[in-house]
């Protein structure tokens, strides 16, 4: 399938351009411009620069090759976004790719289906049909899809929730058995042909620290696997780092870094492995022993819930206390905790006390208020996120 990058935000100040096209190049999306076959178009969304060489690439490719759509083939196409509105139920903005889409139809868009009662175009005048390359907005689904969802129209209702029965059920067996590729469990996948390279990408927090790390990962591998470099820079690790992990099925090693909150949170739920040091020693010591089959199995953390600090108040008995509204999951008494402050951990240890409504408690659920004690700790701030977890 030919892809075209439309490389959004280069009016920032610390765009960098060339560092996202070396980024695709590892990717094996070769920009054109470096003798590949990815166009990489540069636009500004907020200032509207390059999009009309966006459009004249995008009927470039679609020209080159022969990509047509037919009005009166299968109707699929996309969803671009959807809500779900007071008044008219499930709204969602579609764009039709191939076919004609017409009021009345049953469509199918990943877990959501329905018989469309209304379709408006894009000034929001009802419509009946509408044709390749049309957005509009329908309504009649049974539930609010997810943008980037394909959609498609079928045959009758009961078609469609079997379809999506089906996907669900596929969705759920995903789930289930997906696993994160970690260094304890990379030695039985090379026995068993699953892997031949253990990709990495490094963070360290200088650049001084960064140079004899590569140096030292470089002298590892051996006969059956091989070791490869694909990222290293400074910094604490962020989603975009996760994001080229699960890409790349690549594990994450940091040096004196930490990752974000929605880095952790990302890498959770792709299945990415981040590992951190504070001795090169242990690091290298650690994927050493992965690749020869000889890593201890390391303890796994599960996240059992995250609160936001609304506000801190103090307690006779336990000092310092943040008043925490639970926003996932839930917090439990004797749990590891973790609090950070923006991108920064400010305290890392026990929760030692939980409190709801002048009550201990041993858990406090999603919803719900409740005040937090921590171990040896009072430097507490409102706005300081909460992650609760435990390792097993």
């Amino acid at each position: 399938m030919p892809i075209l990058v439309a490389l959004n935000k280069v009016d920032k100040p610390n765009a960098n351009p060339e560092r996202v096209k070396q980024q695709l190049a590892e990717l094996e999306l070769v920009p054109d411009d470096w003798g590949g076959n990815t166009m990489v178009v540069p636009v500004s969304a907020k200032q509207k620069k390059g999009i009309d060489d966006l459009l004249e690439g995008i009927l470039l490719v679609a020209d080159s090759n022969d990509i047509k759509a037919n009005p009166g083939g299968k109707v699929i196409g996309t969803v671009i976004e959807a809500e779900l509105d007071k008044s008219k139920g499930v709204v969602a903005t579609l764009l039709v790719q191939n076919g004609t889409l017409e009021a009345g139809d049953v469509v199918v868009a990943g877990a959501a289906h329905g018989k469309l009662r209304a379709i408006n175009d894009y000034k929001g005048k009802p419509i009946k049909k509408a044709g390749p390359s049309s957005p509009v907005a329908v309504m009649g689904l049974s539930d609010v899809p997810s943008a980037g969802d394909l959609f498609e129209v079928v045959g009758s209702e009961k078609e469609a929730r079997a379809i999506v029965a089906e996907r669900l059920e596929a969705a759920k067996s995903q789930s289930q058995s997906r696993k994160k590729l970690s260094l304890e469990d990379l030695f039985s996948k090379v026995q068993a042909g699953e892997a031949k390279e253990l990709n990495l990408i490094v963070k360290a927090d200088v650049q001084g620290s960064l140079d004899p790390i590569i140096t030292e990962l470089n002298k590892l591998g051996t006969g059956e696997i091989g070791l490869k470099v694909l990222h290293a820079e400074t910094g604490n690790i962020g989603n975009n780092d996760v994001m080229l992990a699960a890409a790349s099925k690549a594990i994450i090693i940091g040096f004196n870094v930490q990752a974000d909150v929605d880095a952790r949170r990302m890498a959770e739920k792709e299945g990415v492995d981040i590992r951190l040091y504070e001795i090169i020693y242990r690091m290298t010591e650690d994927i050493e022993k992965a690749l020869k089959g000889m890593l201890e199995p390391d303890l796994v953390e599960k996240i059992l819930g995250r609160a936001q600090v609304l506000q801190v108040f103090s307690a006779s008995k336990f000092g310092k206390v943040a008043g925490c509204k639970v926003t996932e999951g839930e917090l439990k008494r004797g749990a590891k905790v973790r609090l950070y402050r923006g991108a920064d951990v400010v305290y890392e240890g026990d929760l030692s006390s939980l409190r709801h409504e002048k009550e201990d408690v041993k858990e406090i659920r999603q919803g719900y208020e409740c005040g937090v004690g921590f171990k040896n700790f009072s430097d507490i701030q409102p706005g300081d996120a909460l992650v609760c977890y435990i390792l097993e």
